[in-house]
């Protein structure tokens, strides 16, 4: 491993934010632009969307689930066991349910484009595209980006709603809490901010998985051990991202409230 100055490393760092956030603002500015790619972005929205259904669809059942046996226990101490709904819907809507459901497909999708386009890049197919005057950025990066955008929507709907559907499970079987109660419950603690904020994070979060993995794909070096390294960097630097923009976010869109 080469040993570099910290200037070298800061120098370094800096050009790869600069080179993301040429990389994104391309993304979008793209869309705007002619050709569209519309096979390609309903292929990526399958991908990426019917894809990861059964994992979001498990992540988001089991979460519910685990929040009801959690919250029941001490709700109980205070004999208030009829608000565990209320507390499910809103921890699902609002912060687990968007989180959750993004490092799941982080995970999958980040990875996956970063080994395809990393594979691309390391054996010429890219430079071959640019050969032939087919810009990559508008042919590889904004069908993944818009497609990932625009499922990561509808994933998480998905995944708030099985999350409630695992917390009726436990309440109805485990607690012995009657179904009207329970989901009366849980309708009646959502207000229109939570909502609204469930559905405004997974789109920046959607961006964030979709740009990071075209990202590291498009700048993998040094043959498959680069892919399998750009594969990797993806998937952390996603997650890590999608962490701290979620406390940002939160912050914002709690001042709004």
């Amino acid at each position: 491993m080469e040993l570099l100055s910290p200037t070298a490393i800061a120098k370094k760092n800096a050009l790869a934010v600069q080179e993301y956030a040429h990389l994104s603002a391309r993304s979008i500015a793209n869309l705007f632009r002619r050709p569209l790619y519309l096979a390609d972005i309903i292929q990526q929205a399958d991908l990426i969307g019917v894809g990861s259904l059964p994992i979001v669809v498990l992540t988001g059942t089991f979460t519910g689930m685990v929040l009801a046996l959690n919250t029941s226990a001490t709700l109980q101490q205070f004999g208030s066991l009829s608000l565990t709904g209320q507390l499910v819907s809103v921890s699902m809507v609002r912060e687990l349910g968007p989180v959750l459901t993004s490092l799941m497909v982080a995970g999958r999708n980040a990875s996956g484009m970063a080994s395809e386009l990393g594979s691309m890049q390391v054996t010429e197919q890219i430079d071959a595209m640019r050969a032939l005057g087919t810009d990559p950025y508008k042919k590889l990066v904004t069908p993944r980006v818009t497609s990932t955008v625009f499922m990561m929507f509808f994933l998480t709907i998905i995944s708030d709603l099985v999350g409630l559907v695992g917390g009726y499970i436990i309440s109805f079987l485990l607690l012995g809490l009657d179904t009207f109660q329970y989901w009366n419950s849980a309708y009646q603690a959502l207000k229109y901010n939570d909502v609204i904020t469930g559905l405004i994070k997974p789109l920046f979060f959607g961006f964030i998985i979709a740009t990071v993995g075209c990202y590291y794909g498009l700048s993998t070096r040094g043959g498959t051990q680069g892919v399998g390294r750009s594969t990797t960097q993806a998937v952390v630097a996603a997650s890590v991202l999608i962490l701290a923009v979620d406390v940002v976010l939160t912050k914002l869109l709690l001042s709004f409230a």
